[in-house]
Parts: C-alpha cells; structure tokens; sequence
C-alpha cells in the first residue's frame, strides 16, 4: 500500500519580502497624504535698511529657522530639497532702535511669502541684530621718516612720495570716531643702502567692520652714501 505525502508548498522568501514591501510602500503613501506634519525649515532672509545711513555691528542672519506644517508629501519635498528660492525680506525700520528680530513680523512676511506651506512661528534663535550710524573718514598718511632703518653712511636725498597720500574709511561711528587723523607709515625694510621704491601694507586699519578705500600704500625715496663724516 503506497502513502502519499500531503502536497505542502515551500515557504518562498522572495514572495514573502514583497508582500512586505509592498505593504510597508502602500502604508507610507497613504501616511504621506494626510495633513497635520509639522517641520523645522532653514529659510534664508534679507535685511532691507537704509544702508547709506546705517552699518550692521554684528553680522546679520542670512537664514531664519522656520517651524512650518503641511501633508507629508510638502514637508518631504522641502526635507529633501533645501529651499532654493528668493529670501524673505525683513525691514528694520529703525536700526538704532532694534536689538532684536521681530518675530511677529517676520513671520506675516513669511506666510505672505511661503504659499505651498503654513507657516506656524519662528524659532527664536540667535535672532539679535545691533546697527551703528554709518561714518567716513578722511585720514592722512605721513611716512615715519624719524625711524628708517638706513645702513651707514646712507641718508634718505629726497622727499618721501606716498601713494595715496590719504584713505577714507568707512564703518561704525563708533569705531571710526576713534581714529586718529594721521596714520604714520612706518618702513619695514633694514639697513636700507639704494633707492626705495615698495608697497606696505595699512594693517592698523584691518577691521571686519571697517572698510578702507587703500589697503597698501606705495613709498618712494632717493637713498644717497655721504662721503665724508657729518660735522
């Protein structure tokens, strides 16, 4: 008498994976569609003032964090692709007044700009702003002619030329206020024996605020040997 085995079919992982896929896939979709998501954005920003009159002492934001919400498929997209779009603008009405960034305001600006998402708040992080009256300065360069470094025997035969003989800087009143009205060059060059002719840089002025209209100056004089002691 022959027995039969029952006819069991073999456990198929492949099938079996899909399934789960397919499923997993089918859930995510239908999660994506509903609304209520809620996301941190990085949106970038532009400052509008009076720049004529007024100069930012500390460096403005050039982006603001957002908390926005939209379905899933909105906050996905802006997720996955950083907003590449104009910035929002941000008017300071009264720079010397402001200390911080209205967020009451900047947020309305954000919803008028931000169609496809609703903006929620602005996250109120690092949002402090300090301006200063905008001053130039006329400063003349003198070269430091009681301290070149000449070999023996060499003087300076002739008139010290600077090019340019002033610079005008620009920035913070407050900075720029305390500036002296005569900047000496002074020469670097030792044991000088023959003509000068060089550029030297202004590093007294070099300031992340200050804006100088020169960075180097170029120097000119005549060198000659005496032949005879000096009485």
């Amino acid at each position: 008498m022959n027995s039969h085995a029952p006819n069991v079919r073999s456990f198929q992982p492949t099938k079996a994976l899909l399934c789960l896929v397919a499923a997993t896939l089918f859930w995510f979709l239908s999660a994506l569609n509903k609304p209520g998501y809620t996301l941190n954005v990085e949106y970038p920003v532009r400052f509008v003032y009076d720049d004529s009159l007024f100069v930012p002492t500390t460096p403005l934001p050039k982006t603001v964090r957002v908390n926005v919400s939209s379905d899933g498929w909105g906050l996905l997209r802006h997720a996955w692709i950083p907003f590449r779009v104009d910035p929002v603008t941000y008017v300071v009405h009264d720079p010397l007044q402001a200390s911080v960034i209205n967020t009451s305001s900047l947020t309305a600006a954000l919803a008028e700009h931000i169609k496809k998402l609703h903006v929620n708040y602005v996250v109120a992080d690092k949002l402090d702003i300090h301006f200063d009256r905008r001053m130039t300065k006329t400063i003349q360069l003198v070269a430091d002619s009681l301290h070149i470094n000449m070999a023996p025997r060499f003087v300076v035969t002739s008139v010290i030329n600077l090019t340019p003989h002033t610079i005008q800087v620009d920035g913070p009143e407050k900075l720029v206020r305390g500036l002296p009205d005569t900047l000496l060059v002074k020469i670097p060059r030792k044991r000088i024996a023959d003509n000068y002719d060089d550029e030297i840089p202004l590093n007294h002025l070099r300031h992340p605020l200050l804006h100088t209209s020169a960075d180097r100056v170029a120097v000119s004089f005549e060198v000659g040997e005496l032949l005879s002691p000096v009485k």
